[in-house]
């Protein structure tokens, strides 16, 4: 990592989202100076450059902006010592609705990015925040669906996922995020530029506002706490690999570290097989750590949905020293709590109502 004497500052684009707040909120925690570059689009992301602010103070510059204009793109890139793109179009049912405006948002202006940075007299580390969905379906996979969900039947495929596997892109989502990937790597490559590529499986963790679409631990969480309905799409014996936020934060700044030994590499990043677990596992821990029964509901499967992906982070973790820290359950019993408070006022009007 840039050492603490160059003072410029870090942009951080999509940094009122929930990995981008968390990830501005260590920079700035650590002494660096960040640029949050959001178009506050989603809802709650204010409430988090509040509290950035709030915690921060001058230590951090909001931009309010759409990924797409050019002009104000170029203007905060050409501040940054380093770069960490995580503005997207994030929902598959989005992607298959404006698959254009989706299209725009994950790579056209991926490489709008990319041709500011390699513009400049030293063009910044660019991280760009890639997504398993690169790896398609898996629908080759042979699995087994037994007590822990669908599970690959040969035992020798149980690591998970590893980068080596061929990318198959699904759902306009799927292209987009999958293209730009590859635009990042291409530019390490054929231009020398310093970056690399985080494909993450299902990050979650404080400050997530899930909906139904994405961040879907936080949302089953949500709807659990509000006593409101889950719709589970295909039949809930779905596998992933959750990882903590916190984990995922540090392993984004070791590869800011280690920039000049992986530019040009793609890591998977997700917690591995000790932090998978299925749909239904969750929700049955949900139930313990809300003291709810969960109204459960069923419905067809969505477009390019996995049964099962679970991140094989040998490369991240001999590359870039990373281990998932947070177990699945301590980490999902800290969102519990965090959301139970930001939302104790709501929850004490829905008991009441509930109770006449």
């Amino acid at each position: 990592m840039s050492g603490m004497e160059d003072r410029r500052p870090v942009l951080v684009t999509g940094g009122a989202g929930f990995i981008g707040c968390n990830l501005a909120d260590r920079l700035a925690g650590e002494g660096h100076d960040v640029i949050v570059y959001d178009a506050l689009y989603r809802p709650g992301v204010e409430d988090n450059l509040r509290w950035l602010k709030a915690n921060h103070g001058e230590r951090i510059h909001p931009v309010i902006a759409d990924i797409g204009d050019a002009e104000c793109l170029r203007d905060a890139a050409s501040q940054a010592k380093a770069i960490f793109h995580l503005a997207a179009q994030v929902a598959v049912t989005s992607s298959l609705e404006s698959p254009l405006q989706d299209f725009q948002t994950n790579l056209a202006s991926t490489v709008s990015l990319l041709e500011i940075a390699r513009a400049l007299p030293e063009p910044p580390p660019l991280i760009f925040a890639s997504t398993n969905k690169v790896y398609g379906d898996l629908a080759d996979l042979e699995l087994r669906c037994t007590g822990e969900g669908h599970r690959p039947a040969d035992p020798a495929q149980r690591g998970g996922v590893s980068e080596s596997r061929p990318l198959d892109f699904h759902t306009p989502y799927g292209c987009s995020k999958g293209a730009a990937d590859q635009y990042v790597l291409d530019y390490a490559r054929s231009f020398g530029l310093p970056a690399a590529v985080m494909r993450m499986s299902c990050i979650y963790g404080e400050r997530q506002m899930g909906t139904e679409d994405q961040g879907w631990v936080a949302h089953f969480l949500i709807r659990a706490i509000e006593g409101q309905p889950i719709t589970l799409y295909g039949d809930g014996h779905q596998v992933r690999d959750i990882l903590h936020v916190s984990d995922a934060v540090d392993a984004y700044l070791s590869l800011w570290r280690r920039i000049d030994s992986v530019s040009g590499v793609p890591f998977n990043l997700g917690g591995g097989p000790d932090n998978a677990v299925s749909l239904r596992q969750l929700l049955d821990h949900i139930e313990q750590v809300t003291g709810r029964v969960v109204d459960l509901r069923l419905a067809d499967w969505r477009a390019g949905d996995q049964r099962y992906f679970v991140a094989d982070t040998a490369r991240a973790r001999d590359a870039l020293g990373f281990s998932a820290k947070v177990g699945w359950r301590d980490g999902v019993g800290r969102l519990a709590a965090w959301l139970m408070s930001e939302r104790a006022p709501d929850v004490e009007m829905l008991a009441v109502a509930g109770s006449r």
